[in-house]
């Protein structure tokens, strides 16, 4: 809801309006809490299947502070090019970036047990398919037909199912300890179940910017949670605050330059997926906060930004950047159309990603806790691609094509050692899930006609063909 004591209802659907600066910093903090959690949980899933995050025994472990430092200090530069723009970069609109979960199903299997060492060809990756991703931005407007919410609904909801064993392994203990006793113990259920309930209780009980941080809220209950029982001591909180530097700068080619034909296709075609998902939050900012459609200018600059962000934060060791949809939502809801208000929270990330104590108190949440956090955030995935799905005219025609993408893509994902005589590349890009389910349904989306006859479908949809309505 609007508040018109920050200014006139003019100027909150101003993107230039800067309200008061004591109104307009408790504002930005507002969007950086709203993504904290977000942000930073890919750098965390990333390291734990390198095998140096959470749980594990790695002498690599400390790499996972410079990573979650990395996330913080990327999104808020990635933030401030969209906000305040450079040249033709840059929507000029409050769009707050962050760590998109969509690359991890691409990530994952590049890193998967190869500790550090895997990094620098994801990294590489992700530089160029930075630099791709700025070229999409030129052509961008024109490839929009190519991806209806069938082709949308299908890959976010395919992100979210490739994900979500990822929560249940960290509720149940993390990888390192599967085949243990340890494993899906009460204690490592409790903690998880812990920030589930809560973060329900908040959302649904609770309003305004409690309800809006409800998982940030679930993991510090879970975190009080760990301390109370044991899980976690104050001693290896107060070790790991005191090991961690006050101030550090971040470092190019940390981790090296490698050049692997899986991850830079993974990333240049993950880099479709991301821009059409900036872009329909550039119209959702320009809808809910000042009520009009979003500008060709406004989308290629979006663009634009989304991969030179990604590319500069490549470079340092972070990862590819996006816009954060859950901030689309807060806009609409205070009705705060400023960017100058986004400036703010970057550059409270900034600050945060300049400052490895904040990074060396979130590596101490056990991964019971984030595991947790997880299931409801990855859960959330698939039912925001679900919503997105509930677009689709649902006629045999689009039956036929979620189908057929929806089981080639979900069932690679789930028996990859059906593509063993494959080549490495091949394996990685397509047991993503993602990666074949999206092409399957942009191929079959332009080429099958419409619509297709009834005689065509009945047979392989067991009679449920059409139930809902057809056009």
């Amino acid at each position: 809801m609007s508040d018109l004591s920050i200014g006139t209802p003019e100027q909150l659907r101003d993107p230039n309006f800067t309200p008061a600066l004591h109104k307009a910093i408790p504002l930005g903090i507002q969007h950086v809490l709203a993504m904290f959690v977000s942000n930073v949980t890919p750098a965390i899933i990333v390291a734990g299947a390198a095998g140096f995050g959470f749980g594990s025994n790695s002498p690599d472990f400390p790499e996972l502070l410079y990573l979650i430092q990395m996330s913080m200090l990327f999104a808020g530069i990635a933030t401030l090019i969209q906000t305040i723009g450079m040249g033709p970069v840059g929507a000029r609109l409050p769009i707050v970036q962050g760590t998109s979960f969509a690359f991890l199903p691409i990530m994952i299997p590049l890193v998967a047990g190869k500790g550090i060492d895997g990094l620098s060809a994801l990294f590489t990756g992700v530089i160029i398919g930075g630099l791709f991703h700025v070229f999409i931005g030129t052509f961008i407007g024109k490839i929009r037909f190519a991806l209806p919410p069938l082709v949308t609904g299908l890959v976010v909801t395919m992100i979210g199912l490739a994900l979500v064993q990822v929560g249940i392994q960290y509720a149940a203990g993390g990888v390192p300890k599967i085949g243990t006793e340890a494993y899906g113990s009460l204690q490592s259920w409790s903690a998880a179940l812990v920030v589930v309930f809560v973060t329900l209780g908040v959302k649904f009980f609770a309003k305004g910017m409690w309800s809006i941080s409800a998982v940030l809220i679930g993991l510090v209950a879970g975190y009080v949670f760990a301390l109370f029982t044991g899980m976690l001591s104050v001693a290896t909180i107060s070790g790991s605050f005191n090991n961690a530097a006050v101030f550090a700068l971040p470092v190019p080619f940390k981790y090296g330059f490698e050049l692997s034909a899986a991850a830079i296709i993974g990333f240049c075609l993950m880099a479709f997926v991301s821009a059409i998902e900036t872009v329909g939050d550039v119209s959702g900012i320009t809808k809910g906060g000042a009520g009009r459609e979003a500008t060709t200018e406004e989308i290629t600059g979006a663009t634009y930004a989304d991969g030179f962000g990604t590319a500069v934060a490549g470079l340092f060791g972070a990862f590819p950047n996006t816009s954060f949809s859950q901030n689309v939502g807060l806009i609409a809801m205070t009705g705060v159309m400023s960017r100058h208000v986004v400036t703010c929270g970057a550059i409270f990330l900034i600050i945060c990603g300049l400052i490895p104590k904040v990074g060396s108190v979130i590596r101490t949440v056990p991964i019971e806790v984030l595991g947790g956090g997880v299931i409801v955030m990855f859960g959330m995935v698939v039912s925001s691609g679900i919503s997105m799905l509930s677009d689709v005219n649902w006629d045999k025609r689009n039956m036929v094509i979620f189908a057929v993408s929806l089981s080639i893509g979900l069932g690679l994902q789930l028996e990859p050692g059906a593509l063993q005589h494959l080549p490495q590349t091949l394996k990685i890009l397509l047991t993503s899930g993602i990666l074949p389910a999206a092409a399957i349904a942009i191929i079959l989306n332009l080429i099958l006609p419409t619509p297709l006859s009834d005689e065509s479908t009945d047979e392989i949809s067991g009679g449920l063909a059409g139930h809902n309505r057809d056009r």
